[in-house]
């Protein structure tokens, strides 16, 4: 199959958009051992058609739960994680209840963080 869109992004705010926006920016804000694999991981998402594309590829796609339920997440380095949420309007959804991830055609960036607490 082909593929004619790719992810829509949106950032939570202009203060996180903007320390991703280069590598001179994303290198002072997260360090430069971060910011590559950092970038690798916005490279994928703005590559991908829906977040289905991005299962089993490297960062290790996962949904959260609990208080962050509806969010997803890549891993980065350590126990630091790109955290997004999807934003299409209506929520697509399996018949379980759970993200359709072959309909998620837009997200919004909300985070970078170490929500494990380590």
């Amino acid at each position: 199959m082909i593929w004619s869109d790719i992810i829509d992004i949106e950032w939570l705010d202009r203060k996180l958009q903007k320390s991703c926006a280069s590598d001179k920016d994303g290198k002072r804000h997260f360090g430069d051992d971060q910011w590559k694999v950092l970038k690798r991981r916005l490279f994928a998402l703005e590559g991908a058609p829906t977040l289905a594309a991005l299962t089993g590829a490297p960062g290790n796609l996962h949904q959260l739960s609990a208080d962050r339920a509806g969010q997803f997440a890549l891993d980065l380095r350590g126990s630091y994680r790109l955290v997004f949420a999807q934003n299409n309007d209506p929520l697509p959804l399996l018949a379980d209840g759970g993200i359709d991830r072959t309909l998620v055609t837009k997200i919004r960036i909300t985070e970078v963080v170490d929500y494990h607490g380590r």
